[in-house]
């Protein structure tokens, strides 16, 4: 696995910053370690910092709305039948819909740091039919912070980049629960608003 990983790493850094938002775009591999590769390659002189975050932000966006859209046109069946080949189970979905359907569209910004239902929250947006430009801001507003953050770190790390994930978990706590107050908050002035009209 690590070996397929290094090829895919190496395949990509070729590309420059358009690899860093084709690695986030398919997320074969997790985005922490593409970013934190790419802040590797920060701290050789072989990318600008500026540049790397634009592309992973457009690179993690891209592949949201990606999957927004196979919600919005194709539907739950769709996505049960052809998730898999994007890594999304059935069990995600489940968990992706609930959470959409409890706290309503400010869940799209704060599940953006939570493992499992971070991507397949887009799926439940798409078949609700969410404003598609609600929808963009809202991941961006996440993804932006995340490629800082993991390139920043990679950057730092230079050449112990692959130890990202770990060190980067001190920092993924406090934005997870930053993130979950902000949604809980959304939500609850969503309720109050809906009690008093």
């Amino acid at each position: 696995m690590a070996q397929f990983i290094n090829s895919v790493l190496e395949f990509l850094s070729q590309l420059g910053y358009f690899g860093i938002a084709l690695g986030l775009m398919i997320e074969i591999i997790p985005s922490e370690i593409v970013l934190g590769y790419g802040g590797y390659m920060i701290s050789q002189g072989h990318l600008n910092f500026v540049g790397a975050v634009i592309a992973g932000t457009i690179g993690g966006t891209l592949a949201q709305l990606f999957l927004y859209w196979a919600g919005y046109y194709g539907g739950r069946p769709f996505l049960e039948k052809y998730g898999k080949y994007v890594l999304i189970k059935k069990s995600h979905i489940d968990i992706a819909e609930r959470w959409f359907e409890k706290y309503g569209a400010g869940v799209i910004f704060s599940a953006r740091f939570i493992p499992v239902v971070r991507h397949a929250i887009s799926i439940p947006a798409g078949i609700a039919k969410m404003s598609a430009t609600k929808f963009t801001l809202y991941t961006v507003a996440a993804v932006l912070p995340w490629s800082i953050l993991f390139l920043y770190l990679g950057k730092v790390l230079g050449k112990n980049w692959s130890h990202v994930k770990e060190f980067a978990q001190p920092y993924v706590l406090p934005i997870i629960i930053a993130a979950v107050v902000l949604g809980t908050i959304y939500f609850l002035v969503k309720k109050t608003k809906k009690t008093t009209d």
